[in-house]
């Protein structure tokens, strides 16, 4: 009997029985071990393999689009770049004439005269004169005083013997021009009709057309122009209207000659100013910063007088001068007053020189024992500061033609300075494009410390450009300003995003 047992038929017996004696109907599982898994190694293309693929349609054909891609992105930036440019708000410079650019300097030739000499040459010493006027960057000279003041009718092409002759004038005008400077004639003092004149309408008729003759005879001597006065009853709209055509017949592109009024009070004697000016009769009307007074006025009466002219909107191109009496101290701060307003200055003989400026004002960083004097030395000069506000004044152009915001000005003061009879500080910025010039003046006896809340719209920071003392240089914040007594200041700073 055949005994079945389930399970594993090779159970008990030996390997070597088990394969030895198998038939052909019993199969045994073979163990074959699984293959290892390939492992890709990454191997860059060579040389030949990349010049296969480089020169394949695909590869041409994304070449393509990135180089186009590539040039559409930097077309497109560089539209933008220019839609920028073109819709930003800019400054746009405007064309100075020649008046409009450079202080005028106001003197009389009479003030040379040489006491042992009895020739008249004082004409002479303003020409020897002309290196150092033209240091001064001064654009012309107005001469005061060159005709006679007896009373008579003058003859206007005749100069005053006391004064010179001709030919020394004639010398005066071909230097001039060497030197870049301009002549203009004052007519202010001069008698253009006698008295019984104005009456007689054949007697003025022809003093009219003498004037007119001796205008024209200047004008052909190479003169710019001519002041007069609004206290002159003589002038009128027509004679005015005459005088300039008489301008535009020789006036050129580039050398424009001129007619401007010298306003004595507080508004235009002559006629209406915006007639005057903007009729063009005249190109100037020039104004004084002091009024006249029998008295020299006190700092408070020239602050409030500067204030008044400050807060005065300017329709057209003005001209300043100092005017009144204006007391020592003030001199300094008054100078930078006139230098740094919209307009022409106008300076007379003498403004320039600086009564009170420091002995030594060491603003060098060269050490005067070795010699390195130059610039200490240049600062010890009576009339640096009036040349350093020109130079200011020629190289910025917010001073030039920059735009005149009047600042409302509250200080602060410290607890052993405080009183009621403070003079309040002056405060005005002149700006173009991104750079404000900020002008401080303490007309005052006392220091003046600025509020820290004051002019929140203008930057903090700013970078003294002069002083009244030429002392003080470097960086600064505009809300620890202390201003010392009698001292006028300029900051410049510039417009951030960023500024409070």
């Amino acid at each position: 009997m055949t005994l079945k047992v389930e399970g594993d038929p090779g159970y008990g017996v030996s390997a070597g029985s088990r394969f030895s004696g198998l038939d052909a109907s019993e199969t045994v599982p073979l163990l074959i071990p699984e293959p290892e898994p390939h492992l890709y190694t990454w191997k860059p293309l060579s040389k030949e393999e990349l010049v296969k693929c480089a020169g394949g349609p695909g590869w041409k054909k994304f070449r393509f689009r990135l180089v186009l891609a590539f040039w559409i992105g930097w077309v497109v930036m560089l539209g933008i770049a220019i839609t920028v440019i073109v819709q930003s708000p800019r400054a746009v410079t405007p064309v100075l004439l020649w008046w409009q650019k450079d202080p005028f300097y106001r003197l009389q030739p009479a003030l040379f005269v040489d006491a042992e000499s009895g020739e008249p040459n004082t004409i002479s010493r303003v020409s020897e004169r002309l290196p150092y006027f033209k240091s001064l960057r001064v654009g012309a000279l107005i001469l005061e005083g060159l005709f006679r003041k007896d009373g008579s009718t003058p003859n206007l092409t005749q100069i005053d013997q006391d004064v010179g002759t001709l030919p020394q004038f004639t010398q005066l005008m071909t230097e001039s021009r060497k030197a870049g400077l301009r002549i203009m004639l004052c007519l202010c003092e001069a008698v253009l009709f006698e008295p019984t004149a104005s009456n007689n309408t054949e007697v003025r008729s022809g003093t009219l057309g003498n004037i007119q003759y001796s205008l024209r005879y200047w004008l052909e001597q190479g003169v710019s122009g001519f002041e007069i006065c609004d206290t002159d009853t003589t002038f009128s709209i027509k004679m005015l209207m005459e005088w300039n055509v008489l301008m535009q017949e020789f006036s050129s592109q580039d050398d424009e000659r001129i007619l401007m009024v010298r306003q004595t009070g507080g508004s235009l004697l002559l006629s209406n100013t915006s007639n005057l000016v903007n009729g063009s009769l005249v190109e100037m009307v020039t104004k004084s910063l002091i009024p006249p007074s029998h008295h020299p006025l006190k700092a408070p009466e020239v602050g409030e007088a500067i204030k008044t002219i400050l807060q005065m909107p300017q329709g057209y191109w003005p001209s300043w001068t100092v005017g009144g009496e204006v007391p020592w101290e003030l001199q300094r701060a008054i100078l930078v007053l006139m230098m740094t307003l919209p307009g022409t200055p106008i300076i007379k003989y003498g403004d320039e020189l600086n009564p009170v400026q420091d002995i030594y004002v060491n603003v060098s960083n060269k050490d005067p024992a070795n010699g390195d004097t130059t610039k200490q030395d240049e600062l010890r000069r009576p009339h640096a500061l009036f040349r350093s506000l020109s130079q200011l004044r020629a190289r910025e152009e917010a001073l030039r033609f920059g735009s005149f915001t009047f600042l409302p000005f509250n200080t602060t003061l410290s607890s052993t300075t405080l009183n009621s009879t403070a003079t309040p500080p002056l405060a005005f910025l002149r700006s173009w494009g991104c750079v404000h010039l900020l002008v401080l003046l303490n007309l005052g006896s006392e220091p003046h410390a600025v509020e820290p809340d004051w002019a929140r719209s203008l930057p903090e920071d700013g970078l003294f450009v002069l002083s009244t003392g030429l002392d003080r240089i470097g960086p600064v914040s505009v809300r620890t300003i202390i201003l010392q007594p009698h001292e006028g200041i300029v900051i410049k700073q510039f417009e951030t995003d960023n500024s409070s």
